[in-house]
């Protein structure tokens, strides 16, 4: 029964990595489509010994993914952008959630959103990771199991049990995804625990609600 549900963990683990790259593949190939009918000029005019229009068409694509990205970083491309985002992308179910995931890995996300932490349960420190932020200070976790970060408990816990850890979001995935491996070169970026704004709303609640004692699956 436990090798089952290892093989079950272990293969819906691999659906969630292999289920974005497919997606990424699907699109690349259709934009390189797209952008196939204009490479086709300046393929003519290069000499025969480098006329590769899927080659052409790849340069473009990151020449276009180039522009879009220096177009983003201006005050007009930011409002274009959350204003797209507002009005379409944020009304597709999971787009805030796996827009978040994708910025933490790439090391751009504002705020507290999958940060790595250490969380205190019981006597022990526990690799996890920051889901949201409630208004009375408490933090929605995910802790991951190991070798298989997708999958885990979710947890309501009190703030100062929460330590944020200062590192990328993929040394956090890539310690867990090694049984630990890491983890003491974590330890000296966790942060002290916040201060607490709500203690007096706190101290009537409990420090720790589990939300999903079996698993959940990021």
């Amino acid at each position: 029964m436990k090798s089952f549900g290892f093989i079950k963990s272990t293969l819906l683990s691999g659906v969630l990595v292999m289920l974005p790259l497919a997606l990424v593949l699907m699109i690349t190939v259709k934009m390189m489509e797209l952008i196939g009918p204009f490479a086709t000029p300046i393929v003519e005019w290069l000499p025969h010994s480098l006329r590769y229009p899927a080659a052409i068409a790849a340069l473009m694509l990151l020449l276009a993914c180039l522009v879009a990205g220096l177009l983003a970083q201006t005050q007009l491309g930011v409002r274009i952008g959350n204003s797209v985002e507002g009005a379409i992308l944020n009304r597709i179910p999971g787009y805030s959630t796996v827009r978040s995931l994708t910025r933490r890995i790439g090391n751009v996300e504002e705020g507290h959103k999958f940060a790595p932490a250490f969380v205190e349960v019981e006597n022990a420190l526990v690799p996890a990771f920051v889901v949201e932020e409630h208004p009375d200070g408490r933090y929605t976790i995910f802790v991951p199991s190991a070798p298989t970060p997708a999958v885990g408990a979710i947890y309501v816990i009190a703030r100062d049990r929460v330590h944020i850890i200062d590192t990328p979001f993929m040394n956090a995935v890539k310690c867990i995804s090694t049984w630990g491996v890491g983890a003491a070169a974590l330890m000296p970026a966790m942060r002290a625990p916040a201060e607490i704004n709500h203690s007096s709303e706190l101290e009537t609640k409990p420090s720790m609600t589990v939300l999903e004692s079996e698993s959940a699956e990021l």
